[in-house]
């Protein structure tokens, strides 16, 4: 093998297993997901409204491969979401998930119930297009429920 055969393999195997480190880091952490939730109850501290927009106008800040927020209010209604902004000032109380779960309805009570907690659901992952399990990280703040999830792969 010659010195530049030798080189060119050094490189594929180099990209090969930087590939692998990246396939890794391409969805987010359950600590991400809190993490994010804190930085949003924050913001909204500063400043509801501009974190509101720029939540729902996908601001780079508040958008993490899949990770994203979406905060409501305690009846279910959306005040701000990451992924879908069709979704804002819409009353989701009744929304099912792919498999029938009243997955806002649960969050809205285990919010006023505990305040921080973790929910399974399904959803529709936006890296993927498919439907997966899901799990979200709320945090009551306020009369709002401020959230963001992570699939579970």
């Amino acid at each position: 093998m010659n010195k530049q055969t030798l080189i060119a393999s050094a490189l594929v195997w180099g990209l090969l297993g930087s590939g692998a480190a990246v396939a890794a880091d391409e969805f987010a952490t359950a600590k991400e997901a809190e993490a994010m939730v804190v930085k949003v109850v924050a913001a909204i501290k500063a400043n509801k409204a501009g974190t509101f927009k720029e939540i729902t106008d996908k601001d780079a800040k508040w958008v993490d491969r899949d990770l994203y927020p979406v905060v409501y209010d305690t009846t279910g209604k959306v005040l701000a979401h990451g992924q879908n902004p069709k979704m804002v000032d819409k009353d989701l109380i009744d929304f099912k998930d792919p498999e029938g779960k009243l997955y806002v309805k649960e969050r809205v009570d285990l919010a006023k119930s505990k305040g921080k907690f973790w929910q399974d659901y399904a959803f529709t992952d936006p890296v993927t297009k498919k439907v997966l399990p899901k799990k979200a990280y709320c945090q009551l703040t306020g009369d709002m429920i401020v959230c963001a999830g992570i699939y579970t792969r």
